[in-house]
């Protein structure tokens, strides 16, 4: 029982990632803490879904389509659809009406559903339509750069953005690349020194909260399907 995925990166501005799964005799799987906006197209029995998804703050079990083939579009942090604050989206998501085969419905027009190589093509033509924005203050931010204003004036930017503090965001972050190099068999003790965690129990509760597994499980491939891509079957 697995979920395969394949996952690259993106040199779109606005696009962090595409995805690709296929769910082989699956129908639970370890959710996991992410912070960014996404769009997921899949296909189970000859219908097609599409669905936006916010952050989430903690891990958990969701259900999983047995037999469904899934694409996913990561949006960079801070990107918002005019349809939906992404602040509102957090822990939650929209699945939306009227998906054929071909087209989905977003924000009142229909859109041709994308493949995975076709994702960038669809959010430039999102950009352009002014249904996807990002807001570039968050950008800056991230890149750790000090705007002229308060810390208090910055978190709630970033928050109303996000729907999350940076803080969050460095914490979920941390723990998902900490998931992946201890499954490609990272010691946990280097894992944690490399991510600047205080100890291995530092390290232990992160996980529990943000990934729900332990660094043995994430070593051993134990503890059933999770809809992360800890095997890091990264392409450009």
């Amino acid at each position: 029982m697995e979920l395969q995925f394949e996952t690259r990166h993106s040199d779109s501005p606005w696009v962090d990632s595409v995805w690709t799964c296929t769910s082989e005799r699956v129908t639970t799987m370890t959710s996991v803490a992410g912070v960014r906006l996404g769009l997921v197209f899949w296909q189970q029995d000859g219908r097609s879904y599409t669905t936006v998804t916010g952050p989430e703050t903690r891990t958990g079990t969701a259900p999983v389509p047995e037999g469904a083939t899934f694409t996913g579009i990561e949006f960079a942090v801070g990107s918002t659809l005019r349809m939906v604050p992404t602040a509102e989206l957090v822990d939650g998501g929209v699945v939306l009406p009227d998906t054929s085969h071909r087209t989905f419905r977003l924000d009142g027009a229909r859109w041709e559903t994308p493949g995975p190589d076709d994702a960038e093509a669809l959010v430039e033509r999102m950009v352009r339509a002014g249904v996807l924005a990002r807001d570039p203050f968050v950008t800056d931010v991230l890149r750790g750069r000090r705007p002229a204003v308060s810390q208090r004036t910055v978190e709630r930017r970033f928050r109303a953005a996000t729907g999350l503090t940076q803080g969050a965001v460095r914490q979920i972050e941390r723990a998902r690349t900490a998931a992946q190099l201890l499954a490609a068999g990272h010691p946990a003790t280097d894992v944690a020194v490399k991510l600047d965690y205080f100890d291995e129990p530092h390290l232990a509760r992160a996980l529990r909260t943000y990934v729900g597994r332990t660094a043995g499980q994430l070593r051993e491939g134990a503890g059933g399907a999770i809809g992360l891509d800890v095997d890091q079957r990264l392409t450009s």
